[in-house]
């Protein structure tokens, strides 16, 4: 293993071989022979090294739908890979067995995938994009740069599907490289984060800010759980927040169901999601789109202005797109939608 170990990114060196990480917002200070908060991250001698370079744990072809995201490069798909671990600690997580194992062992189980390999998977599968996804990115930055890199000279797009608590410094660092993120909002209060996530609402705010600033395509992904984040009050928070960076930013409002440690909450009522999306339109946000549920409308792209249809989704079918360039053929409003 020591020989596929790369040095991490974004740290600091200290004094009694301690390192300062920064490549997230828990911003760990790590003593030698530790590793931090994601357990991916291992102090060697005051070198700080990461785990999972090369190391997938997941690997999979899926619609870009699935990520999800509707505004950019509709009806392609995404080579899509993971390696263990998380800097958050989610009881709701639906990817636990990868995202929440114990480290070691499922390091040292895993082969090594040079970036070569991802790249040429992808182009094999004919992806138009390589998602970063499944776990959380950030914990395995630096393979990720390194395979976006790659991507880049074959022409595909570079995705991020995060929890958004990286650093400043790590969001500057995938500007120019990561083309797209969709951004998990998993509530709008810090009392959620530290509890739920041992993590901080501000961080996640500020992550969804810099990138859209940065000229990452952004699109936000809440999953609404009962008697956790779904209040009226928590709800109208977010969608005005969102509404205030871009009203063009669409909003993914995804159904809970039970899963890891939270077996014995119910599945979230239809009727909160409709109540969701009807606040985020109130808000100003002109694209709010129900997830894991089916309604007649919720998952299809209107133009705001004319409320033509543009394009049109069923599950994770290929999606009817109905656009050739990214302005409406009815009104002639231009389209927050990449295509190409």
């Amino acid at each position: 293993m020591a020989e596929r170990m790369r040095e991490a990114m974004l740290y600091s060196k200290g004094e009694g071989n301690v390192v300062n990480c920064f490549l997230c917002s828990h911003r760990c200070r790590i003593a030698d022979g530790k590793r931090g908060f994601c357990r991916v991250r291992e102090n060697r001698g005051g070198t700080l090294y990461s785990l999972v370079f090369g190391r997938l744990i997941a690997q999979h072809l899926d619609p870009i739908e699935k990520k999800p995201l509707y505004h950019f490069l509709p009806g392609t798909r995404s080579w899509s890979i993971a390696t263990p671990g998380c800097n958050f600690r989610c009881p709701f997580c639906q990817n636990w067995q990868i995202s929440q194992v114990d480290a070691a062992p499922a390091f040292e189980s895993l082969g090594y995938a040079d970036p070569q390999d991802v790249v040429r998977e992808a182009v094999n599968g004919r992806a138009a994009s390589i998602s970063y996804t499944y776990t959380e990115p950030t914990i395995f930055m630096e393979y990720a740069l390194a395979c976006a890199r790659l991507a880049q000279q074959q022409g595909l797009k570079n995705v991020f599907v995060t929890n958004g608590f990286q650093s400043p410094e790590a969001v500057e660092a995938m500007a120019g490289h990561i083309d797209a993120a969709n951004v998990d909002l998993k509530a709008f209060t810090d009392a959620f984060y530290r509890s739920q996530c041992q993590g901080r609402l501000q961080a996640v705010l500020d992550s969804i800010t810099s990138m859209h600033r940065a000229g990452i395509h952004v699109e936000v992904t809440t999953l609404l759980i009962p008697g956790l984040n779904d209040a009226e009050e928590e709800l109208r928070g977010a969608a005005s927040f969102l509404a205030g960076v871009s009203p063009d930013m669409p909003w993914h409002i995804s159904r809970f169901h039970p899963d890891y440690l939270e077996q014995d909450r119910p599945p979230t009522p239809v009727q909160t999601m409709l109540l969701a999306e009807r606040i985020g339109r109130e808000a100003g946000l002109n694209y709010v789109y129900l997830g894991n549920v089916l309604t007649e409308e919720g998952q299809n792209t209107r133009c705001p202005g004319c409320g033509r249809l543009l394009i049109h989704r069923a599950g994770f079918a290929r999606p009817g797109v109905e656009i050739a360039e990214p302005r409406c053929p009815g009104c002639g409003r231009d389209l927050p939608i990449v295509l190409k």
